[in-house]
């Protein structure tokens, strides 16, 4: 076990700020509570576990494995100690109230691009309900015991999700479109990587290129791999209409409104996105309601 200890430079909310990496309350690889983080990932130097803990002014953060220098060394951006909002001074009403109500909510930054992209993919066009369960099945079916304490798993490795077969990915609820998107991304994961180190532009552009991967998908992963603070999701089923009931009063929008009432806050969309979420602001999700049943009986 190694361990450092971090001085705030401002105030950040592990539970709130970490929320979004947490796949479900249940997520294998990640335990998070208001004031601790316990979390398993795959960095360039091997496996590692990370655990972090508020105390007053500081986070003092462990971690385990062959990956532990590397995850120490970036568990700043991790925890989102590196997010200083710099340039954002929205006017006043309610996004100038919920960054004030909210400081202690910053952007991480995971510096892991195939780490956000197989939840991402896992997400497409499904409920968020359905795609909570297939990346849990996927993680406790083909991933590893974590290194350290928490019982955490590891996300499978990418070359082995690329050479499952599809049997085997619709037996966790995936139909062929994503299972090919998942095998695919997985197949060019060293070449995702390295475009993790340049801008979200780049990452963008290059994660673009890939069939099955839009707007929608690339934004997800810039925000969280590179703590993108513009990155607009667009195409979420939610989002637009979050947007705009919040921002304008209106029950409905659309993906144009939204981006019309966010261009006041270029540069920092994103982060305005994450504020009304984490504050349930906006119109009432108003999702389908049938039953979801796996796609294994069909």
């Amino acid at each position: 076990m190694a361990g450092r200890t971090i001085t705030l430079p401002f105030a950040v909310d592990l539970g709130l700020s970490l929320a979004p990496l947490r796949i479900g309350r249940h997520d294998p690889t990640m335990h998070l509570s208001a004031s601790v983080v316990v979390r398993a990932s795959r960095t360039p130097e091997g496996p590692a576990t990370v655990r972090a803990v508020h105390a007053g002014d500081v986070i003092e953060v462990d971690a385990w494995g062959d990956g532990a220098g590397w995850a120490l060394d970036h568990a700043p951006g991790l925890l989102g100690c590196l997010d200083d909002r710099a340039g954002f001074d929205p006017p006043e009403g309610i996004v100038r109230r919920l960054q004030r109500d909210s400081d202690g909510l910053r952007l991480p930054r995971t510096e892991r691009v195939v780490e956000s992209l197989i939840p991402a993919v896992l997400s497409q066009k499904v409920t968020g309900f359905e795609a909570r369960r297939s990346y849990h099945q996927i993680v406790e079916r083909w991933g590893e015991p974590a290194p350290g304490p928490g019982g955490l798993l590891l996300q499978p490795l990418p070359e082995q999700l690329a050479e499952l077969g599809y049997y085997e990915l619709h037996v966790v609820g995936m139909e062929r479109k994503r299972a090919d998107t998942l095998k695919r991304v997985c197949a060019h994961a060293t070449r995702l990587e390295e475009a993790g180190t340049t801008t979200s532009t780049a990452l963008r552009t290059r994660l673009e290129t890939i069939p099955g991967v839009g707007p929608w998908t690339s934004a997800e992963v810039a925000r969280q791999a590179l703590g993108d603070p513009d990155a607009v999701s667009i195409g979420d089923f939610h989002l637009k209409n979050i947007v705009s009931g919040a921002l304008a009063g209106e029950a409905r929008g659309s993906d144009a409104r939204m981006l019309e009432l966010l261009e006041p806050y270029a540069g920092h969309r994103g982060r305005v996105c994450r504020l009304l979420e984490a504050a349930h602001a906006g119109a009432p999700r108003r999702g389908p309601r049938r039953p979801v049943e796996p796609l294994a009986r069909h």
